[in-house]
């Protein structure tokens, strides 16, 4: 007798799009991007505001594609800035949707991830559920401590793409997540090294806000007093400077552009800069990949490589090379997160793991 299938929606809003797929179990069978007028989203005068066209657009182009939403088994939306909690797959509860229309930490469009899953799993009696968000907080003690007494470091990283890479990466090794030391490389437009120890990130760079290496767009950790001088000078805005370290960093800044293909063609015609530019990217990754192995005493099962920039095999090579000879490197390029919200809330339906309680106690709970 077959086994049911568990048909399951996911959802992962963006900032002018809306990306929403439908899965039998693990296996794809509808996948789209909602591309959304910039016009019409900006009539609305706050992100949370979107939910409902959103939400009818998505259910609009269900219909057209001849989706029964009745034989939905849950709904699973991208997790949205909350507040720190450990990883895993969290039931949509009421303080949740609370924290994701308030903006507990921040006004983003994957807030609406898990109000949308709400709202459409609601009128279908059926759970809705959130994934691994980027405020998945893990970590150990010592990793808190940023040497400056005001500032505590913060883990705020690729969580959902970084976790489900881990748990293939174990079935290719033919075991549990939670008996590896892994180290987890995302690298896109935002660039985090993440050290796995048991199933949990005790630590990783905050790839958002000036940590870790420098990446397409991203400024990564600068020299502070360089900074603090900048700041300073009279010649930038708060604004101006946020700019520079978060969009018009890294390969942004010193290159005019954030496209790695563009890069790579730039250094096949000789382009000289582009090539010292790139190697230092490659030789920043690689450094980071070699601090998270302290972290793990040298005890590292595999260093995974994934993410949209895994794919440009010069420059993964360039990064294997240093570092292989800490533990074998796997390579899982790009980053499929429609695939990766259906894995966690699939997990849940086949009973291999329970849901998590939003918000728990994740300082108690994720120290390792």
């Amino acid at each position: 007798m077959q086994e049911t299938k568990h048909r399951i929606l996911v959802i992962n809003p963006g900032s002018t799009s809306t990306k929403i797929g439908v899965f039998d179990d693990d296996r794809s069978i509808f996948e789209k991007t909602i591309r959304h007028e910039t016009e019409k989203i900006n009539e609305f005068p706050n992100i949370i505001d979107q939910y409902e066209f959103r939400k009818n657009t998505i259910l609009q182009t269900l219909d057209e594609e001849g989706i029964n939403i009745s034989k939905l088994s849950a709904v699973c939306g991208r997790g949205g800035l909350l507040r720190p909690i450990e990883g895993g797959t969290y039931l949509v509860n009421d303080e949740m949707l609370k924290d994701l229309r308030e903006g507990f930490s921040g006004q983003h469009a994957s807030n609406l991830g898990g109000i949308l899953a709400f709202e459409i799993a609601s009128g279908l009696n059926i759970p809705s559920y959130i994934v691994d968000p980027v405020v998945v907080d893990e970590l150990q003690p010592l990793a808190r401590v940023s040497g400056f007494s005001l500032i505590e470091r913060k883990s705020i990283f690729h969580a959902l793409n970084q976790k489900a890479v881990a748990r293939r990466v174990a079935k290719q090794l033919g075991k549990k997540y939670e008996e590896l030391n892994l180290i987890i490389t995302h690298m896109g437009g935002g660039i985090t090294v993440g050290a796995h120890k048991s199933g949990k990130v005790i630590d990783v760079n905050n790839g958002l806000h000036g940590d870790g290496p420098f990446s397409p767009e991203r400024a990564g950790t600068v020299p502070a007093g360089d900074l603090v001088d900048l700041c300073f000078s009279g010649d930038y805005y708060r604004d101006e400077i946020m700019k520079k370290l978060v969009g018009q960093g890294g390969l942004v800044g010193y290159l005019g552009t954030n496209d790695a293909v563009k890069v790579e063609k730039m250094i096949e015609k000789g382009d000289g800069k582009a090539q010292e530019v790139y190697d230092a990217m490659a030789y920043q990754i690689a450094k980071e990949i070699g601090s998270a192995s302290a972290v793990l005493n040298g005890k590292v099962d595999a260093i995974v490589l994934t993410g949209g920039l895994a794919y440009g095999k010069d420059f993964v090579k360039a990064i294997s090379e240093r570092i292989n000879w800490i533990a074998d490197v796997i390579i899982h390029p790009g980053e499929n997160e429609l695939q990766a919200l259906a894995e966690g809330a699939l997990r849940v339906l086949k009973n291999e793991e329970d849901h998590k309680e939003y918000p728990g106690t994740v300082k108690e709970e994720a120290t390792v």
